[in-house]
């Protein structure tokens, strides 16, 4: 099925978006197990948490949302890196360089995520990671990169599989919204009339099929990015031949979808686990 609604015990009945989410973004979360550079600049580091096994672990690249802003960082994501950790995975929370700081923007934030991807064949031996399964879980503007990760050509490290949790997987759609008040502009430099080999570079749609799994999850009452985007994107995967599905949460904001507190999180957490391959 490619759009799958899930429903509470008492079905699909509207209910009031839980504003309680927000506050993921100012929680401390559990500390991680070490914080790792991968470039050179302030903002090229990663956290990585291991799950009590022996391993080799599966990984799972987690990426911030922010609209790629600089006053958004990694700390809020904590909280389902640690979540996912718990549950047998490697989780690799990586911060990258962000609009409002130098490099910050096209195309540094994307080759940021690229090289902080690319850096787990540097610390996997040490750390018995399992590169051969490599999910990327992304929310809002990290959805994008996550998805974004998936199409690129000849990476070092390849994904399996990728997971967008309310994100921006259309930057042409997004520009036309003003999504963040006209973030995508900022971040690209301009309008896709003036840019459009940059849009095309940095829009997971236009880079279809990506020839791995992906999900696109999403509370059909977020009010930040609408749930129509993942909606369309999914139509578009599946009809260039990709397993690509749309989730829809009834009922659900943005931020229940990284509230590692809510239902919605418990229905996310078992996708999640169903990627990884054995």
């Amino acid at each position: 099925m490619l759009i799958v609604m899930l429903c509470a015990s008492n079905g699909c009945a509207q209910k009031p978006i839980r504003n309680m989410s927000r506050e993921i973004l100012t929680l401390p979360p559990p500390p991680a197990d070490t914080r790792v550079a991968y470039g050179t600049d302030p903002s090229q580091f990663a956290d990585l948490r291991l799950p009590n096994a022996p391993g080799p672990h599966p990984v799972i690249v987690v990426i911030h949302g922010g609209f790629w802003r600089a006053a958004y960082d990694l700390v809020y994501a904590g909280h389902m890196s640690a979540a996912l950790s718990a549950r047998g995975f490697a989780t690799w929370n990586i911060e990258y360089r962000r609009i409002g700081q130098p490099g910050g923007g096209w195309p540094g934030t994307l080759d940021d995520v690229a090289a902080a991807v690319d850096h787990l064949r540097t610390i996997a031996p040490e750390h018995k990671l399992d590169l051969r399964r490599v999910i990327a879980v992304g929310h809002s503007a990290g959805g994008h990169l996550a998805l974004w990760l998936a199409s690129r050509n000849n990476p070092k490290v390849k994904l399996t599989a990728a997971v967008s949790l309310a994100g921006v997987s259309d930057l042409r759609d997004a520009f036309q919204r003003r999504l963040g008040n006209g973030v995508v502009a900022d971040l690209m430099g301009g309008s896709p009339d003036d840019l459009d080999a940059p849009y095309r570079a940095a829009s997971p749609l236009e880079h279809l099929p990506l020839r791995i799994p992906t999900r696109l999850i999403h509370g059909d009452r977020d009010d930040i990015v609408p749930s129509a985007m993942s909606q369309a994107y999914a139509r578009a995967a599946a009809n260039a031949g990709d397993d690509a599905q749309a989730v829809i949460l009834p009922g659900a904001g943005h931020f229940e979808l990284v509230d590692t507190r809510t239902p919605e999180w418990r229905h996310i957490e078992t996708i999640i686990v169903n990627l990884r391959k054995p």
